[in-house]
């Protein structure tokens, strides 16, 4: 049972020291209740205290960490059924799987397709996360290909297949500090697995028959001192695993059900042959609950949907979508071209950035931050006034740029037109167009003065 502000408080040194970052221990206490802080951030707290609060306080969904640095993955963390309700808080992990027997031509083109793949959008960088290693029975080659992921994929978590744990202990060896997911546990070898587990600090992969033998062995995983797990009910279709996502979500959150408390890893890879059928299954798992999609490769057309729908998702409803302030040219704009300023609003900065680059007009567009606010809703929230985006383009270094002093504002600021004018004495204030789509004949038209 989740524990009060106040029960956490009688357990904190009450020093309120602020080395936390938060002035007080009563403040610290609340945040650590609302899931906002995390125990481990006060110095002074005991061990004691911190496993107590630790595990009282521990979403239903567990969170583990696979890998390290770059390569780093992190799942679970997971408190409601629905994005609207709060938030999802991990995006669910895209992993490309690679056989120890499969040809080295094959190894090398997933290689390359894996370290190429990264797309941009809206400031953030997608990328298949995870690569997962399937052990063939020789140990040799299965540690061999470890080593050559680790060598070849630095931004790739790695996800260990076997149930062998001798030679998943051999491979885990060649990770290094990349800390492994070790999966392969079912009933036969649990002990082993669990013992590994604890040896090298790493998560445990647990393969259930079906949904109650899974509960069985978490159990007896979570008994043997594991904390750290990824389930698979092993189901191999997409209504079987689609329900029993459900079923294991809505356990842990509705019903505090820990042993179904885990992330869970799913194989369309094992549910067709055909790659473009993998990721229509892939889609339908990451929209209800897979902490990890196994595909057997990747290429763009099968990629690149799969992360704009963990995009949307996986992003915060409760906050809007952003861009970072800054100076962003556009089509190699030098000294006289245009300078532009809009709102971090994405979805204006890419109409803008869009209509901009069909014009053919090599510009610079200054993106002001307004906190995800569009540009009249900003101005009438005091974040887009004449005095912040005087401040902005004078610290902003487009001074540096530009030979002239012409600014170009969005339309609807028309009427702070004056005022941006005694605030940049300097610049020309002109008014752009009200909609985007007019931007294109307007830069065309569009002359520095002398």
């Amino acid at each position: 049972m989740a524990l009060t502000g106040i029960q956490i408080l009688k357990m904190l040194p009450k020093k309120n020291c602020g080395e936390c970052g938060i002035p007080t221990c009563l403040a610290f206490a609340m945040k650590v209740a609302a899931g906002q802080a995390e125990i481990e951030t006060c110095p002074y707290v005991s061990e004691e205290a911190k496993a107590t609060i630790g595990e009282a306080s521990a979403p239903p969904i567990r969170t583990i960490s696979i890998g390290s640095g770059d390569a780093k993955f992190v799942s679970g963390g997971e408190t409601c059924l629905f994005r609207h309700e709060k938030r999802f808080e991990h995006a669910t992990g895209i992993a490309i799987l690679m056989k120890a027997d499969e040809d080295e031509a094959s190894i090398d083109g997933k290689i390359v397709r894996f370290n190429a793949m990264e797309y941009e959008r809206v400031g953030v960088y997608m990328r298949a996360n995870l690569v997962a290693l399937q052990d063939t029975g020789d140990g040799a080659a299965f540690t061999a290909l470890t080593e050559k992921v680790i060598a070849k994929l630095p931004k790739a978590a790695v996800i260990l297949m076997s149930e062998n744990t001798e030679n998943l202990k051999e491979a885990a060896a060649a990770c290094g500090d990349r800390t492994p997911l070790l999966y392969g546990a079912t009933g036969d070898n649990l002990d082993a697995f669990a013992a590994l587990g604890k040896e090298i600090n790493a998560p445990v992969g647990v393969k259930g028959s079906n949904l109650d033998d899974l509960v069985e062995l978490a159990t007896k995983l979570v008994d043997a001192g594991v904390k750290e797990m990824v389930i698979d009910t092993g189901a191999r279709t997409m209504r079987g695993c689609f329900e029993d996502n459900i079923v294991a979500r809505r356990s842990a959150i509705k019903e505090k059900f820990k042993p179904l408390g885990f992330p869970t890893i799913t194989f369309p890879c094992e549910m067709t042959d055909d790659l473009m059928m993998e990721a229509m299954i892939s889609s339908v798992l990451m929209a209800k609950y897979a902490g990890i999609v196994v595909l057997s490769d990747i290429q763009g057309d099968v990629l690149f949907p799969l992360l704009l729908e963990q995009l949307n998702l996986y992003t915060d409803p409760q906050r809007p979508m952003v861009v970072q302030e800054d100076i962003y040219p556009i089509s190699g704009p030098d000294e006289n071209s245009p300078v532009l300023i809009t709102c971090n609003f994405s979805l204006t900065y890419f109409i803008v950035s869009g209509e901009i680059e069909g014009s053919k007009v090599p510009s610079w567009l200054l993106i002001k931050d307004t906190e995800g606010l569009s540009v009249l809703t900003a101005w009438a929230a005091g974040k887009f006034g004449a005095d912040l985006i005087a401040a902005f383009v004078n610290k902003s270094g487009i001074c540096d740029k530009v030979k002239h002093r012409e600014l170009i504002i969005p339309g609807y600021l028309a009427t702070i037109k004056g005022e941006l004018e005694e605030e940049l004495p300097d610049w020309t204030i002109i008014i752009g167009p009200r909609e985007a789509g007019h931007l294109p004949a307007f830069l065309k038209e569009w002359k520095p003065t002398a």
